[in-house]
């Protein structure tokens, strides 16, 4: 690898900064201390800093040279509410929430990047540092996009980075089109007559039209998807009654929907609601669904994932870029920023094999080695998108 020496040799600071944020996890629009902390830094660096956008984000700006040209670079900040079940002297302080996806390493990296871009100012014109709350569920980044990012920070286009375990420490993977998946969800409410369950021929149940929807709803992938495209329909909850013997009123399903191509997600919607109306009308019952769109699919534009790959080539090697992995059924808000310009979404390696654990569980912990291999990432794109004079 051909990691920037500078960055290097701070590794110990990003590694306890790091670990400062994983200790004090904040979830969704509550980021204060992080955006506090992330503001401070960035001012220290000596760059104006603009707090506000979806409440919590925070944009460092940084400008070298005579160019106009603009690029943006984004990491999210907060974490999730879980319970986690380290025992290392780093693992929170806030109970029922942990970093379980890494979004503090994601949040050192892009710091670190700055501090060296800062510092060298090795290239010519702005760079936009991007720190974005509520990534998980609450899409913070449609709110940073619908309070004017783009509009008061202009990029050409936008870069973003997760850490992906299961893909080896040194290791980069980037594709073009798809990168992660669409996530719709819907809630399904039917209602039917209650009774006493000795008795169900005097009610309409609810529990069986509930059921049967279940059971249908997988017919949308199996018969209704091209089988050469992807989706997935997964129902997740499923609440009714209160007691064993009466059949309640209502019962009520939920989950989430995956896609890739906008014309699935219609297609996916379109059936749902269907079929959950169709099959409680067949049953004398009634249904009505709730289906929210929250993120699209992540998108990569052609040219700038080649940036993207020939920068991550300058860190650790063209070898170590992956260019074939499949891409994912999770899915990320960092599209609604892709949706307004192009750019490029990557995964970097936090370690494979044993003891690797994957994110979202309660014993994840981010790769502190990764910090520097991320950080240099950031410097070598900027510095290759947009190069000095």
């Amino acid at each position: 690898m051909k990691l920037i020496n500078e960055i290097v040799a701070n590794k110990d600071q990003l590694t306890a900064w790091r670990r400062d944020l994983h200790m004090h996890p904040e979830t969704a629009f509550e980021e204060h201390r992080t955006s506090d902390f992330v503001a401070k830094t960035l001012e220290s660096f000596g760059m104006p800093v603009h707090r506000g956008l979806a409440k919590t984000g925070v944009v460092g700006t940084l400008k070298a040279g005579k160019g106009n040209r603009a690029i943006g670079l984004r990491a999210d900040m907060d974490a999730l509410d879980l319970i986690e079940l380290n025992d290392f002297g780093h693992k929170s302080k806030h109970e029922g929430k942990m970093h379980g996806c890494g979004h503090d390493g994601h949040t050192i990296m892009l710091l670190g990047a700055a501090q060296y871009l800062a510092k060298t100012k090795n290239f010519d014109g702005t760079v936009h540092f991007i720190f974005q709350p509520a990534e998980e569920n609450l899409a913070g980044g449609k709110v940073m996009v619908d309070d004017g990012l783009f509009a008061k920070f202009p990029c050409e286009s936008v870069f973003g980075m997760h850490n992906m375990p299961g893909i080896d420490v040194g290791k980069f993977a980037v594709r073009v089109g798809p990168m992660m998946a669409s996530a719709d969800m819907f809630w399904i409410k039917v209602k039917g007559v209650g009774a006493h369950g000795a008795y169900p021929h005097r009610g309409v149940d609810p529990v069986v039209i509930a059921s049967e929807i279940v059971l249908a709803l997988q017919t949308i992938v199996a018969r209704n998807t091209d089988p050469l495209q992807c989706a997935v329909v997964s129902c997740c909850q499923i609440q009714a009654g209160h007691t064993t013997n009466v059949i309640p009123e209502e019962a009520m399903i939920a989950g989430t929907t995956r896609a890739f191509l906008p014309e699935v997600q219609d297609m996916i919607e379109s059936r749902l609601k269907q079929i959950a109306t169709g099959i409680a009308a067949a049953h004398g019952g009634s249904a009505t669904v709730d289906y929210q769109r929250r993120y699209p699919p992540t998108i990569n534009t052609a040219d700038e994932t080649e940036m993207a790959a020939n920068a991550a080539a300058m860190v650790v090697g063209g070898d170590n870029v992956l260019r074939n992995l499949n891409p994912s059924m999770g899915a990320e808000d960092f599209a609604w920023m892709l949706r307004e310009k192009p750019g490029s979404y990557v995964w970097i390696g936090n370690g494979a094999g044993e003891g690797s654990c994957m994110v979202h569980n309660p014993r994840y912990d981010f790769n502190d080695d990764i910090l520097p291999i991320g950080a240099s990432y950031w410097s070598r794109l900027v510095e290759s998108v947009l190069p000095a004079g």
